[in-house]
């Protein structure tokens, strides 16, 4: 019996055609999944069969945060930082912090439908004339005292820059009237609505990080103002309240923290913790219930 040997004839052209094909092959949805997401192929290190490129691998890729993101400052940010580092460069800052006791003000805010925040303003506004160097200005060697209280509230947009609109002539507000005008400042600027005299002329400012659950904030002075308070957040504790006959007992109220940032030029820690001390006892005593 005769065995007949059969040799296919492979052509080495195509061999070589095949072979270069092989690496860079990627299969249509690879190739609609490139495209999709804007992908440089180049850069893919595919793990299929002879270095393809895979589904698995495009996952991979859309999976994993980019090492190297640069992302632009704003108008508003660039020039808060120049102001902010203006403010760190002529003033010599100092900060102090009081505990407060909010449980009279936490009923009457429910109640209304407000936040801390105006409490905190009024409170601030009347502690103003028990202390009035924290309501002023650095001059050219001087410092200017100012009988009106034109105030500043910190407005945050939308983590793209911080603005400080002014509620002009605070002192003559009501509690009521106050939460009314902050609010409405607090929207208009985040909408972009403010006029320019909206953001003129403060005598003090209010940041409020306490929403985010701050422990205890240590903001800038806005220059050329002399005083920064901060509100930070307000959790219920224990304390320790005292009876009218005298006795004492544990309850749980609403208690958080106030701070000041100052210029030691205008005033000391012991003008300042008096200050802080004011605002504590009207936050603390005052029957808001009458204001509301």
């Amino acid at each position: 019996m005769t065995t007949v040997w059969t040799v296919a004839t492979v052509h080495p052209a195509r061999t070589r055609r095949r072979a270069r094909r092989r690496p860079g092959f990627r299969s249509p949805v690879v190739r609609r999944l490139i495209a999709e997401h804007q992908l440089d192929a180049v850069t893919i290190d595919g793990t299929g069969a002879a270095g393809r490129v895979s589904r698995e691998d495009i996952r991979r890729v859309l999976e994993t945060p980019p090492q190297v993101e640069v992302v632009p400052l704003n108008r508003t940010q660039r020039l808060t930082g120049e102001h902010m580092v203006r403010s760190l460069h002529v003033a010599p800052h100092a900060f102090i912090a009081i505990e407060v006791d909010f449980e009279r003000v936490e009923r009457e805010r429910r109640a209304a439908g407000l936040t801390y925040l105006p409490f905190v303003a009024r409170a601030v506004i009347d502690a103003v004339a028990a202390c009035p160097r924290v309501n002023a200005t650095v001059g050219d060697g001087e410092l200017v005292l100012h009988h009106a209280v034109h105030l500043g509230i910190a407005v945050d947009l939308h983590h793209q820059g911080l603005i400080v609109p002014v509620v002009r002539d605070a002192h003559s507000k009501r509690l009521g009237a106050l939460a009314d005008e902050m609010r409405d400042l607090a929207a208009r600027a985040r909408a972009k609505r403010l006029a320019a005299d909206d953001v003129a002329g403060g005598t003090f400012t209010i940041t409020n990080p306490g929403p985010s659950g701050t422990a205890i904030s240590a903001p800038i002075i806005h220059q050329p103002q002399v005083a920064i308070l901060s509100t930070d957040g307000v959790r219920r504790r224990p304390v320790v309240v005292e009876a009218a006959d005298g006795t004492e007992a544990i309850a749980v109220h609403a208690v958080g923290m106030v701070g000041l940032s100052f210029d030691h030029r205008a005033f000391d820690g012991a003008y300042a913790a008096e200050f802080l001390a004011r605002v504590r006892e009207i936050v603390e005593t005052r029957r808001w219930e009458i204001e509301l």
